[in-house]
């Protein structure tokens, strides 16, 4: 397939009540292993990439870099590909644009884009977020590929889960704003509760992206809530380097 016929296939797979699953990756041979296992799309996440070569996440693996790995991945599989893209690697639109048209030019097909501010604790304003949505898509169609731009807010990570409720409203605002400004998805991580997150999937105009954890350990049961995508964060990388050292650790005792 070309990387626009890509993009739409993955796009399509977004289906509310069918949820797409992605297995974060984060390197070729993690691709080719989810590849292998039946996945119909593959996605990286940015903890992952950056832990896998040493570094901490929020932007620290240097932008090169993180495009090397991403042309990797692309070329090791026939799946669509998006990739865990944290801010875009600055806060203005124009150079966003630019790091954006690198990253198309790897061939993948869609990112997660976060509204939180790398390195800080706040949130970009939802008009600020949005315009750096709106670049992010018009350097998309310029370079003529439907990126699929999973818009992520960070309203839930970055709160305890016992005020989550009173998030709610802003996190709506965030979803409507961001589907406006040219987003394809909204990904709400860090939201564990099943009525909240169906509130959220009832009220969204773009298919909810949710990462498991926690209370949200069955698929079938967030496909219930309305949910599009389901997506495992940095657990797949954590539990492999868990194994790793335990096999050491047998090794050695042995």
């Amino acid at each position: 397939m070309s990387q626009i016929d890509k993009a739409n296939a993955f796009a399509a797979l977004h289906i509310p009540g069918t949820p797409v699953v992605i297995y974060n990756i984060w390197d070729a041979g993690t691709a080719k292993a989810v590849t292998k296992a039946g996945a119909k799309a593959l996605a990286t996440g940015s903890w992952s990439v950056a832990e896998a070569q040493g570094y901490p996440d929020g932007e620290n693996i240097p932008l090169d870099d993180l495009l090397a790995i991403a042309t990797r991945i692309v070329n090791s599989t026939d799946l669509p590909v998006s990739i865990d893209f944290e801010g875009g690697y600055t806060a203005d639109p124009e150079p966003l644009a630019t790091n954006i048209t690198a990253l198309i030019g790897t061939g993948a097909i869609g990112i997660n884009f976060e509204d939180q501010v790398v390195g800080s604790s706040d949130l970009y304003p939802i008009d600020t977020q949005a315009a750096r949505i709106k670049a992010i898509r018009a350097a998309a169609d310029a370079a003529g590929v439907p990126l699929f731009i999973n818009a992520r807010t960070d309203l839930f990570l970055k709160a305890k889960p016992d005020t989550h409720a009173t998030h709610l409203v802003e996190a709506k605002e965030r979803g409507a704003a961001y589907a406006e400004a040219g987003a394809s998805g909204f990904f709400i991580p860090g939201l564990t509760d099943h009525g909240m997150i169906s509130d959220i999937c009832d009220a969204s105009s773009l298919p909810v992206n949710v990462m498991m954890r926690g209370a949200l350990s069955s698929i079938a049961e967030v496909a219930a809530l309305g949910v599009a995508r389901a997506s495992y964060g940095p657990s797949p990388f954590a539990q492999s380097m868990t194994q790793v050292a335990e096999g050491y650790s047998a090794a050695a005792a042995s």
